[in-house]
């Protein structure tokens, strides 16, 4: 069987790592590669998997909303955020799952906090992914442009309100759903002070700036590689229908010799 993680760029991506040790943890035949592919050129993987060449993929940016459209069947997650980023080919067809709102959970349930209200930064697909992952709970959202933070939240049927950027939410997880950290960029001192923890879903080769304040200020925190972990403990079930290694996972993630 042969899986891919899809978009352009992905070298940097550890998924092949975290998914190739899940399938020597069971001795699958199964392999899992980095599969670059422009924007404008999503159809040729999805023939691939029409045809059983690939048997299942990762998606990723640009192609999220291409991977939503192309596919057979949803599942609630996908459905809510517009954006696919696993498909798997079942019985000819394809079906698709966002499994990025799962990664989200898995960084919650990291965290131990119960019954926190969430503060959502952002209002693009990743964000969309929080908002549906913490529906559950009483969510805030946080964007340069509110209209949009609004928009993003009636298109996820999540009930939630819209606050100016940079509001200090007293007692909030802070999800920070923006690129804000891939550049060495600090999150706004104040709204982490105020925070009773932090999930910040990017991800590098050392933690971000705000990952940083969080671990030596006591305050609790996931980082986007427990995101990425959370997203493809999903994805390996979807893919083989067996419960993954999580222990296995993890460490394929945290010993990835990044480039």
């Amino acid at each position: 069987m042969r899986f891919a993680i899809v978009g352009d760029p992905v070298d940097h991506s550890r998924s092949p790592d975290i998914h190739n040790a899940a399938f020597a943890h069971f001795g699958m035949d199964a392999c899992y590669e980095r599969l670059p592919t422009a924007r404008g050129s999503f159809a040729a993987v999805v023939e691939a998997l029409r045809s059983g060449e690939l048997e299942g993929v990762n998606v990723t940016m640009p192609h999220k909303g291409s991977a939503y459209e192309a596919v057979d069947s949803v599942t609630e997650s996908a459905r809510r955020t517009r954006a696919v980023n696993t498909i798997v080919r079942r019985d000819g067809r394809l079906a698709g799952d966002n499994t990025d709102v799962d990664g989200v959970r898995h960084s919650r349930s990291l965290l131990g906090l119960v019954d926190a209200p969430f503060v959502v930064l952002g209002s693009g697909g990743a964000a969309r992914a929080a908002m549906v992952a913490c529906a559950d709970g009483e969510v805030t959202v946080m964007a340069r442009h509110p209209e949009r933070a609004t928009a993003a939240l009636e298109a996820c049927s999540v009930s939630g309100g819209v606050v100016d950027w940079g509001v200090a939410v007293d007692g909030a997880i802070l999800i920070n759903a923006t690129p804000l950290g891939m550049h060495r960029e600090m999150l706004p001192i104040a709204m982490l002070e105020a925070a009773s923890g932090l999930i910040d879903m990017v991800y590098d080769s050392e933690p971000t700036p705000a990952v940083t304040w969080a671990v030596r200020n006591g305050l609790p925190a996931a980082d986007g590689i427990d995101m990425l972990i959370g997203q493809a403990i999903a994805a390996f079930e979807v893919f083989t229908g067996r419960s993954a290694p999580i222990d296995v996972m993890t460490a394929a993630a945290r010993t990835h010799d990044h480039p």
